[in-house]
């Protein structure tokens, strides 16, 4: 079996982490590539497995660092949540047999692609989680027009909109009070982020549809977020148009470790209150 190892570097305990893996991969499988600056071009090598050491930052930047050439993921989670991590460092050594063995499930996920259109031309990004369209300093409102297959469905005024997948919706969404959405929904969830009225509320609507952004009106910079990670300075003169993208994240899922379960110990989501009991 191939392996790319990939990761965050200047994340404390990355580094170290890998150094005392790969002599243990190596015995098991052929490591192509090891890539801890998240730079490397991975279409220049094949492989049949991405390990990625971190937290979900890491995961997202290595999806989007595999761009149209997706291959499963199995998350190490070094970081403080791990949403997508299914295993610490210690159960990553101990499954090692097994995951060269094929023994686990991949769960495929949507993934966008965003593009920016105006008089600049045209950019587009790959993501994985979400696009956050929102004002800068001092932070006037925002109004934005969402669009889904050329239908004008709503004026967002507020901070900005997010416009996420399912499993972006247990990010930023759901911060701003959007859905959870199961992971492999074919969905978008667009939330609107401090709006100004109560009239605003979040949209569920299919991943086979386009959306398009447009800004209205705003008295200071509007910046585009792509996944947390990429910003890019939007101009009233453009429209952000996003849409289902034609590859799907590929995450490996140790068994016994289901969405729900993870929802409930890492999100703590469902949990009753830590009531007393009675005396």
């Amino acid at each position: 079996m191939r392996i790319f190892v990939l990761g965050n570097g200047q994340r404390r305990g990355v580094p170290e982490a890998a150094n005392s893996l790969l002599p243990l991969l190596r015995e098991y499988c052929e490591v192509v590539a090891v890539d801890l600056t998240q730079q490397l071009d991975l279409s220049r090598y094949e492989a049949e497995i991405a390990l990625v050491l971190g937290g979900d930052g890491s995961i997202l930047r290595a999806a989007r660092q595999m761009a149209y050439r997706q291959i499963p993921v199995l998350g190490i989670n070094l970081g403080k949540l791990g949403f997508l991590a299914d295993l610490g460092l210690e159960e990553a050594r101990q499954y090692l047999p097994r995951l060269v063995c094929c023994e686990f499930g991949v769960t495929k996920h949507l993934m966008y692609e965003c593009t920016v259109e105006g008089p600049r031309g045209s950019r587009t990004f790959l993501g994985l989680n979400e696009i956050v369209l929102r004002t800068g300093p001092p932070f006037h409102l925002i109004d934005i027009d969402l669009a889904i297959d050329g239908e004008q469905v709503a004026t967002f005024s507020g901070d900005g909109v997010i416009l996420s997948t399912p499993v972006g919706s247990t990010a930023q969404s759901l911060s701003a009070g959007g859905p959870i959405l199961r992971q492999g929904l074919q969905a978008f969830v667009i939330t609107p982020f401090s709006p100004h009225t109560l009239t605003y509320r979040p949209l569920v609507d299919g991943a086979d549809r386009l959306y398009t952004l447009k800004i209205r009106h705003c008295r200071d910079g509007v910046t585009l977020i792509v996944d947390g990670q990429d910003q890019v300075a939007v101009t009233l003169e453009e429209r952000i148009i996003v849409r289902r993208a034609p590859v799907e994240f590929q995450l490996i899922k140790v068994h016994g470790k289901s969405y729900y379960q993870t929802i409930r110990d890492k999100l703590h989501w469902g949990s009753p209150p830590g009531y007393r009991d009675e005396p």
